[in-house]
This record gives C-alpha cells, structure tokens and sequence, in this order.
C-alpha cells in the first residue's frame, strides 16, 4: 500500500491553496504524484534519471590549445603641456 503524504508549506498551482498537496510515489510505475485535496488537481512526474544534454562547445568553456599572439610594446605617457596643475 501507497502511504499518501501532505506537503507542509506546499501551494496547489491551481487554486493557491495551502497545505492542501499530499504525495506519493509508485516504484513499479516509476512515477512520482500529487494531487490538490481541495481541487482535485493532479500532477506526475518521472523518477527516472535522465541524461544531462551535453554542452555546446564554445570559445568559452574549450582550454586554449596556444598562448595568444601579442605584441609588447612600451607605452610612454606624455603630460600635458597644457595642464599646469600639479
């Protein structure tokens, strides 16, 4: 036998009742339910673990295969001969 189980603090999606939501699970179907006390709204979900997608590859998550070709230059930094604050 199933042993249904109220959800405290849980909100029907239907009609925003409160404490209204018991659950249960059903191990030979794989599924897991709810159902509103008050409405009648019923809800399943599966409990089988699915694959996770795999992540599209990107220039931001693949490693660089090389330092990147730069450069270096000495910057000089010439004041303003306008400027006479000091």
């Amino acid at each position: 036998m199933t042993t249904k189980r109220f959800i405290a603090g849980a909100v029907c999606p239907r009609c925003s009742e409160m404490d209204k939501i018991r659950a249960w699970r059903d191990d030979e179907a794989e599924k897991q339910f709810r159902e509103c006390v008050a409405c009648g709204y019923q809800d399943e979900q599966s409990t089988v673990i699915q694959a996770q997608p795999q992540e599209i590859p990107t220039r931001v998550n693949q490693p660089h295969t090389s330092a990147p070709d730069v450069e270096s230059a000495v910057i000089n930094f010439i004041p303003n001969p306008g400027d006479t604050k000091h």
